[in-house]
């Protein structure tokens, strides 16, 4: 598999992740969103996930990716060390 692709699929979901924190902080007063991986993929199709891709991906297709990559990563290791940014990375360059 591509590392660079990875590396920077990684490196998107990694700041997607970071700016939803902030979201979740100043917009949502600390409140869970619920509808974390809408948001996440607005954003990561914003900064150019397509493009690290190599391929155009909806907003649907990726929200659902995360959804479905978030349940898979809590129920697979729950011990692993790894970020769910490290962990889907590689997962969806698969696609």
């Amino acid at each position: 598999m591509d590392t660079e692709r990875i590396a920077a699929l990684q490196a998107i979901l990694a700041q997607a992740e970071s700016a939803h924190g902030d979201y979740e902080a100043a917009e949502l007063h600390g409140v869970y969103d619920q509808a974390w991986a809408t948001w996440y993929a607005v954003y990561a199709v914003d900064h150019g996930i397509g493009d690290a891709l190599g391929r155009t991906v909806t907003v649907e297709e990726l929200a659902a990716f995360f959804t479905s990559s978030w349940q898979e990563h809590a129920t697979s290791d729950p011990d692993s060390s790894a970020t769910w940014a490290a962990w889907t990375a590689p997962r969806l360059a698969a696609t």
